[in-house]
This record gives structure tokens, sequence and C-alpha cells, in this order.
């Protein structure tokens, strides 16, 4: 009998074109709409970051995750909005949508990107290329939703994630929008890289292999696996010989779990009373619930971050023996946990943020604990869930304003709140 053969894995990255940009611009098409340096993430007068930057923006050196105050200075002449939130988690579910329509296997790896997996497709679309079916997908997400995304191929989630750079159209290349690397060219295609463009090889892991003389991915590719884990270790030499070859087995997960979900706030002015950072907290706390049972999840880690005013970054968590998901649980286990913060340091305050973890499905938090909680262990019963539930119908038919904590009540500008809260999702750190 012949062995069997081994089919190459049909890999495809969505990546939405300056999503944010794009969504901001496309439900203001009067305001934001005309403006070519395009800033989203808050205000001007906002000391938060740049969530997304339009291409003509970032020209001038804007870049995501940069002070808005710091993108000013490099581009006086943009204009700053706020992230449309309900547009984007609209948008990204009609991209999401359109996607599935050519493949069963789409995951979500962020609000703007999702892998494909389209092995066993080939008589589906008449044997054509990878490519030819990238740029159908993307016609197709075009049409549907008037977005642009540009997709990288190949036989792995590292390489699509690496090729869908090169698919991006920009002023200076010839880019189409779609790139795919065909199978066995993976380790020439990934030879024109540095090391810092693969992902999980952060800044200390590239020092220490460019005190070896490895700062480009050819720099890797002559040494053999023994020599890299006689260099490095057993574990990392053999996953960087690994991954300078383009092998990376992870598979694309379409019912995978959200890793994560927070609010922060980005103060306009620092909050140094305790009083002030508690009603922060509590509003926070009470957002990021509301999102957490509307994704239909529950969580067991409660995290807690604070950013000094002299950008000294804190944080505290807490792990509860049972998952929870009710306002009341989740703004206590906070308010512990920032009460700790405090009393380490009290110190002016300019972000707050409340992350939850460790998530798991409604269905698998029906659970609730038997005993009421003691020495200051919060325990979730079905009341808890109850009023939850309430809240959110009410906050549905009224508004998220429609019904808040009372720590939360009589929210200001004049309380020092940016207007750039933000809702992450997934793996990033806020």
């Amino acid at each position: 009998m012949n062995a069997d053969v081994i089919v190459p894995r049909r890999i495809l990255l969505a990546d939405a074109d300056a999503f944010f940009v794009a969504v901001a611009r496309m439900v203001d098409p009067d305001g934001a709409g005309r403006e070519p340096l395009l800033i989203v993430g808050g205000t001007a007068e906002s000391r938060g970051v740049v969530c997304s930057a339009s291409y003509e923006t970032r020209r001038y050196g804007v870049r995501s995750g940069m002070p808005i105050s710091r993108a000013l200075r490099l581009c006086p002449e943009a204009v700053c909005v706020p992230v449309p939130r309900r547009a984007c988690t609209d948008m990204s579910h009609g991209i999401r949508e359109t996607l599935g329509k050519f493949s069963p296997l789409v995951e979500a790896a962020s609000i703007d990107e999702w892998y494909m997996d389209l092995g066993g497709t080939e008589v589906l679309y008449d044997n054509e290329t990878l490519a030819e079916t990238a740029h159908l997908i993307r016609t197709a997400v075009i049409r549907d939703t008037g977005l642009s995304v540009s997709i990288g191929g190949g036989t792995s989630k590292l390489v699509a994630k690496l090729a869908v750079e090169h698919a991006k159209p920009k002023a200076h290349n010839s880019a189409t929008g779609v790139f795919v690397v065909p199978p066995g060219s993976e380790a020439g295609f990934l030879a024109t890289l540095e090391l810092a463009e693969i992902p999980m090889i952060g800044p200390r892991f590239q020092e220490r292999l460019a005190s070896l003389g490895m700062k480009q991915v050819a720099d890797v590719l002559p040494h053999s696996a023994a020599e890299l884990m006689r260099m490095l270790g057993e574990r990392e030499g053999e996953w960087l010989w690994e991954r300078v070859r383009g092998i990376h087995d992870g598979a694309v997960e379409p019912h995978a779990d959200a890793k994560s979900l927070s609010r922060d706030e980005t103060f306009a002015v620092d909050i140094a009373d305790d009083a002030g950072l508690a009603h922060e907290l509590a509003s926070l706390a009470q957002r990021v619930s509301s999102d957490l049972r509307g994704e239909g999840l529950a969580a067991r880690t409660i995290t807690v971050r604070i950013r000094d005013h002299d950008f000294r970054t804190r944080s505290a968590s807490r792990t509860l023996d049972a998952a929870v998901m009710s306002d009341r649980v989740i703004h206590a286990v906070a308010r512990q946990l920032l009460t700790k913060l405090r009393a380490a340091r009290r110190v002016p305050a300019r972000l707050l943020s409340v992350a939850l973890t460790s998530l798991s499905s409604h269905a698998g938090a029906d659970q609730l604990a038997l005993f009421e909680a003691q020495a200051g262990r919060e325990v979730e019963t079905e009341k808890d869930r109850a009023v939850a539930r309430t809240i959110d119908r009410v906050r549905e038919k009224f508004g998220s304003e429609g019904i808040v904590m009372g720590g939360a009540l009589g929210r200001t500008e004049e309380n020092g709140k940016g207007a750039d809260s933000h809702r992450r999702r997934g793996t990033q750190s806020s």
C-alpha cells in the first residue's frame, strides 16, 4: 500500500484594514468620514491612547498605543474621535458572517482578525488556488459590509499571520489585498523577515538572540535544531527551529472561548482620593459585568489594574471558587483589590482597569456556592443573578445609563473622567 499522502493545510487570516477608522468614518460620514487625518481612541482633551489612525495620519509617525497627546504633537491637524464601540461590534459580526459562507471553520482572533481553515474545500471551489479563493472572499466582504480586508494565507496560522502584512495595499507597494505563501516555500518566505516580526519573540528574546549573532530569520536557518537547543535550551531551541520554518500546528478553533474581557479608563485629570477612584471602579465593574453577560459568559478571576501618575502600573487579582457574572460580586471583589493596591501606594492615578479572565459559558457556571461569604470571600447567589438579568433588561430598553450601581451615580466631566474608556477582548493587555 502507498503511504498516506499528507495534504498541506489551507489557512487564511482576514485582517480588516484600519478597522476602527473605517467604522468611525462609516457611522459619521459628514464628520469623521470627511477627515483624512483621523485618530480614533478619544478626544483631543483626553489622556488616552490611539486605538487606530488613518493611513494618512500614520505617515506622521502616529501609531496605535501612542498617547493621543503625543500623536497630536506629531500631527497637529488630526481630528480625534471616540471609538464607535457598538458599530464596531456589529461590523465585526457582519464580517464574521460573510467569512462563514466560505468555511465552517472561522476563528475570531480579535475584533478585526479572523482565521479560516479551508482544508477539504478544494472541490467546492473547483480546485482553484488558495489565493483565488482569498480574492473571492475579499470581494464578498467588501460587497456585504462596505469594509475592506487584507488576507494572508499559508499552511499554518503563523505563516498566514506573517503573510497578511504583505497583503495590505499601501502607497509604497503593489499589494493586492491577498498574499499567499505556497506550500514548501515557507522557509524562503520567512528568510526575508526579521526575528522581531515572529510572534512571541519579544524584546528580551531578541536581545538574547542578537548576542548570538541572530537578528534576521536568515541568521537562524543555517543552525540545526540540535545546535539551537545547545545555545538556547531544549524548549526554546526546538521552538525557534520550527517557527523560522513556518512550522506551527495550531488549529483554527471556531468556538474558542474569549480569554478575557476588560474595561479601563484613562482620566482627564489624575485622581488622588480613594472616593473618586471607588466611584470610577463602580462604573468600570458595572460595564464589564454587563459585557460578560452579553457574551453569555461567567468569570472566575477578577483583576484590578492601576496606573499611577508616574506611569508605574500595578495590579492585583483574585480567583474565586466558582465563576460569577453579577455586578454585585464583581464590584465587591474589585473594590477589595483596589483597597489593597491603594494601601500599598496611595498616589494620584491616571488609569484604572477591571479585567475578567478564566471565562466559561453561563451553562458551565450554573453551580452556585453552597455557603455564605466568609472572611471577606464573596459568594454569588441566585438572587444576584436574577438582579443582574433584570438590570440587563432595563439597560436594553433604556440604555446603559438606565440603571447604575450606587457607587457609579453622579458621573460628570468634573469628576475627572476622560472620554476614552475602552472595552477589550482577547489576549491583549490594556
